[in-house]
């Protein structure tokens, strides 16, 4: 397969940060360990992160990154992201299926045709599991909500900043649309600041989710069209197509009416949120100023209080 000048620059990219120990491969395009450096580098960043928005007083929450079948159902993500989804199947045979299935195995065929699936589907987004959890009426001034976890998108790449299965810092906020958008403004201008600060090369655009099919080029024009996503995107290893470390959404009402969650007056709630890709920023950071973080610079080793 011949690969584009930007693919080519990633792969050699990948090559680099598994030779320095930086990222383990697992035998699967996109799934990686991390060494103890990189993981380093996520704890500080989320560490300055956290500092700057300790003024909203936001409720903590961590998600697993595995969540009800019944609840992603009630989430449109099946019409428009099909292609990413994760269902989780397991065995639920008994000892016929079990012969059956070891019988396939052996002889090196599909075995995972004999599984069924489960109540639980990967988390496409680390927000998604909070809304089923906040379904009746809101405190008078609306939740703001601090979560992590690691979220799951099929999408097998030699970019090493396209991981499968990634961890997404997101603060999110429910309450009226003006309490929503000023929120997603508010952390579209402070994102910026907070990467500007490390030395990242951030510019701010007006982007769209990859809906799939024919009808995902309306909703991408629709996205477009009302301004309901931002993203913070950085030049890791093209200039000319710079990679997405945040995304800045205005979801309108779109999961207060899918999970009945009111504001104190009785109206549907509205929600929006920033979303800091932890892996993708710290690839930004080991690419913008080396795998050696002792020769950063002084200001961005003061910033992220690297030791």
């Amino acid at each position: 397969m011949c690969l584009t000048p930007v693919d080519e620059a990633y792969k050699t990219y990948k090559d680099e940060l598994v030779a320095a120990g930086l990222l383990i491969p697992l035998g699967e395009p996109g799934v990686f360990g991390r060494s103890g450096t990189f993981e380093h580098i996520v704890d500080k960043f989320e560490e300055y992160v956290t500092r700057m928005g300790e003024h909203q007083n936001a409720e903590v929450m961590r998600f697993p990154p595995i969540f009800s079948r019944a609840h992603y159902e009630q989430i449109d993500h099946i019409n428009n992201f099909p292609d990413l989804m994760g269902s989780i199947h397991t065995f639920m045979g008994k000892d016929a299926e079990h012969r059956k299935m070891l019988s396939i195995f052996e002889r090196k065929e599909n075995w995972s045709s004999e599984l069924s699936p489960s109540r639980l589907m990967m988390v496409p987004a680390a927000c998604y599991p909070l809304y089923p959890t906040a379904t009746g009426t809101l405190p008078a001034n609306g939740r703001t909500v601090d979560l992590k976890t690691f979220v799951f998108r099929h999408e097998p790449s030699e970019d090493p900043a396209r991981m499968q299965i990634f961890r997404q810092r997101e603060f999110v906020r429910l309450g009226s649309p003006e309490e929503a958008l000023n929120h997603r403004n508010y952390w579209l201008k402070e994102g910026e600041k907070i990467l500007k600060s490390v030395g990242l090369d951030v510019t701010a655009v007006v982007a769209n989710d990859p809906f799939f099919g024919r009808g995902g080029k309306v909703m991408k024009a629709t996205q477009i069209e009302q301004v309901l996503k931002y993203e913070l995107v950085v030049p890791i290893c093209s200039a000319e197509k710079p990679t997405a470390v945040t995304s800045c959404n205005y979801h309108l009402d779109h999961f207060g009416t899918s999970f009945n969650i009111k504001t104190a007056d009785g109206n549907v709630a509205h929600t929006a949120c920033i979303g800091f890709g932890l892996e993708r920023i710290t690839l930004a950071l080991l690419k913008t100023h080396g795998f050696d973080l002792k020769t950063w610079p002084h200001e961005v080793r003061s910033v992220l209080a690297l030791a």
